[in-house]
């Protein structure tokens, strides 16, 4: 098993059973959760692909004509160019970036090495030249000013996460990312936000780029939903999931219609503030985002260059499972390829839980039952009232995450709640699901 891309905070393949058990009841709702679930797995989630599925996804033949029948073997600790598919050194990689107006780094969201290398990746091309900005997936153009001070060196790292709303914003530790926000920090590098509120992605997935207001139309362009490499790409994925009887007997087309309605979108949003960003900046932007919105040079990275022109260089990271020397992928995957060693867990473990306020309840609600992180397979439910945590009440969800932030594998904490009518108590124990056989 090895990751290749991430985009918030749950498995796509491993847990899309789940989703749909949970809202079979009704065959509408059904459909609509289904489509919810894979539009924000699929673009806000980490992308985790098994097997042979995953072997396959990393040599379709797409992508640059001159490289897509060509592949190259990926070893661990190695970085590889996509135009010889030999190994080049990390200052060689930083050197042939001179010209690129536009350096894209994918991550996945949960790897602690993968956004390691992203700080790394900023902090060469800042000493190679100081006109730098770095534009992120992670915050919403909304937040922008939050990420302005922290620029600027006005706010502490707990100061930023609360003014930023990190927890509101992203689903993931903030340490994953905190080598690259202490580089931007320590250079006064210029930092960008380049997502949209995800109200308004939604409503493309669910209607169309035209049901936009006029205002959401101006943060999101009207995305093209034709370039056929990107398609096979997404269906690519789409279809070789362990997908339930219910999404292969009624709405498949509809669902990934929709789903693909919304990635088209994302990326194009990415790609327009990316292009606004460094035309106030000038000099070069790196581009932090999930390896899915830019594998094949196929994502950000084409749609910003259609609008633009100007020159790029993509990196992904492909992680190598244990027991395996080398990964064969093609080489239109991306410019430069990273190798590194499977990790046995994620530095930080995730929670899994999703919250939602209601007007007139001052209690945060749990928004569905969990589908990932240390709480699935434990007892909490969609629709279970929150009264405290470790004895604590907590109204917020972004100081809720911050607290939760602060425990690591092998921690416990207790939850109060109300179901039912009936306040209960829950031990979450901070463990990988697939070990915790003692889990209510």
């Amino acid at each position: 098993m090895f990751a290749v891309w991430a985009n918030c905070g749950f498995f796509w393949i491993a847990s899309l059973g789940a989703a749909v058990l949970i809202y079979q009841n009704e065959e509408k709702e059904t459909m609509n959760r289904i489509s919810l679930f894979l539009a924000s797995s699929l673009i806000l989630s980490a992308f985790m692909i098994f097997g042979d599925q995953e072997e396959e996804i990393l040599r379709l033949r797409i992508g640059d004509k001159a490289l897509r029948e060509k592949t190259m073997a990926v070893s661990t600790g190695k970085i590889y160019a996509a135009n010889t598919g030999n190994p080049v050194s990390f200052d060689e990689m930083i050197r042939r970036m001179a010209k690129s107006r536009l350096v894209y780094v994918g991550e996945t969201h949960n790897s602690l090495p993968m956004h390691r290398i992203q700080a790394k990746i900023i902090q060469g091309l800042y000493e190679q030249d100081g006109d730098l900005t770095v534009g992120m997936e992670m915050y919403p153009i909304t937040q922008q000013e939050a990420l302005n001070k922290w620029s600027l060196g006005i706010l502490t790292e707990e100061e930023f996460i609360r003014e930023g709303q990190w927890y509101v914003n992203w689903n993931f530790h903030f340490g994953f990312y905190q080598d690259i926000f202490r580089v931007v920090k320590k250079n006064a590098i210029p930092l960008y936000a380049l997502n949209v509120p995800r109200d308004i992605i939604t409503k493309v997935r669910m209607r169309s780029w035209e049901a936009l207001s006029e205002q959401e139309k101006g943060m999101v362009p009207e995305p093209d939903l034709t370039h056929q490499d990107h398609r096979t790409l997404i269906r690519t994925i789409f279809e070789g999931a362990d997908l339930p009887h219910q999404m292969k007997e009624k709405g498949l087309e509809m669902a990934f219609e929709g789903l693909y309605r919304a990635q088209t979108a994302w990326d194009e949003t990415m790609a327009h503030h990316a292009l606004g960003a460094l035309n106030k900046e000038g000099g070069k932007i790196v581009v932090l985002a999930g390896s899915g919105h830019l594998l094949y040079n196929l994502g950000i990275n084409l749609r910003a260059y259609n609008k633009s022109r100007m020159p790029f260089k993509t990196v992904v990271c492909v992680v190598i499972p244990k027991g395996k020397k080398s990964v064969e992928v093609s080489c239109s995957l991306a410019d430069y390829v990273w190798g590194l060693p499977e990790e046995v867990r994620p530095v930080y473990p995730s929670v899994g839980l999703r919250f939602k306020k209601f007007e007139g309840l001052e209690n945060l609600v749990i928004e569905r039952d969990p589908i990932d992180g240390v709480t699935k397979g434990a007892d909490f439910k969609k629709g279970d009232v929150l009264l405290s945590v470790d004895g604590k009440k907590h109204v917020d969800i972004n100081e809720l995450r911050i607290y939760l932030a602060r425990f690591t594998w092998g921690d416990q904490v207790a939850f109060q709640l109300i179901r039912d009518a009936q306040q209960i108590e829950v031990l979450l124990k901070f463990q990988m699901p697939e070990d915790d056989t003692e889990n209510p």
